[in-house]
């Protein structure tokens, strides 16, 4: 039988700056855009009770 050539495996080494890079989103934006639909939602809830009062 004829020897079969094994490959060495490669071995991953990871860098130090590739272990500390973390995952951070930056959120700002849609913080933003929460706190303006939930303004909105108020005002337009509060004007259904005022016209409700007027309405009937």
């Amino acid at each position: 039988m004829a020897k079969k050539n094994k490959r060495p495996q490669a071995v991953s080494v990871a860098s130090s700056s590739a272990q500390k890079a973390e995952f951070n989103p930056d959120y700002t934006q849609v913080k933003k855009d929460l706190a303006r639909i939930g303004a909105l939602a108020g005002f337009f809830f509060a004007l259904l009770v005022v016209l409700s009062f007027f309405l009937k």
